[in-house]
C-alpha cells in the first residue's frame, strides 16, 4: 500500500503540465539579461582616460588648443618644457586633446603660462 501511494505521488506530479510550465518560465528569464551584459564601447578619449587613471596619478589635466585644431609638434615641445614634472601624456580625440598624468600639482608650476596657450581642464577626482 505505501509504495502505491508513493508511484501515484510520483506519477501525479510528472503529468501536471504546471510544473512543465515552472521549468519553462524558470529557464527562458535566464536568457534575457545577456543583452544588457554588453555594454557600450568606450570612446577613445575614455579608453584614454582610462590607461591615465591605471597609472594612478594624483593629477589629471587636459590640454587642447584654444582655436580646437589638432596639436602639433609646437605645442608638444610646449608642454614638455613648461610641465616637465608630467609622467605621462596620451594624446586624444584625433589629437585635439592631450591628457597629462602627473603626481606634482602644476598649479604650483607653470600652469599659468600653459592656461595662456592652452584650454587647461583640471581631470583630478572626476
Amino acid at each position: 500500500m505505501i509504495l502505491a501511494l508513493v508511484l501515484a505521488g510520483c506519477g501525479g506530479s510528472q503529468n501536471q503540465p504546471v510544473s512543465n510550465q515552472t521549468v519553462s518560465n524558470t529557464s527562458a528569464p535566464s536568457s534575457a539579461p545577456a543583452p544588457s551584459v554588453q555594454s557600450t564601447p568606450q570612446t577613445e578619449f575614455e579608453k584614454d582616460m582610462q590607461f591615465i587613471r591605471n597609472g594612478q596619478f594624483s593629477y589629471v589635466w587636459i590640454f587642447s588648443r584654444k582655436d580646437g585644431k589638432p596639436l602639433d609638434a609646437a605645442d608638444a615641445d610646449f608642454l614638455r618644457s613648461n610641465a616637465p614634472q608630467v609622467m605621462d601624456w596620451v594624446k586624444t580625440d584625433g589629437g585635439k586633446k592631450v591628457i597629462a598624468g602627473t603626481n606634482f600639482n602644476l598649479e604650483e608650476g607653470n600652469l599659468s603660462v600653459l592656461r595662456k596657450r592652452f584650454v587647461v581642464e583640471d581631470y583630478t577626482g572626476k
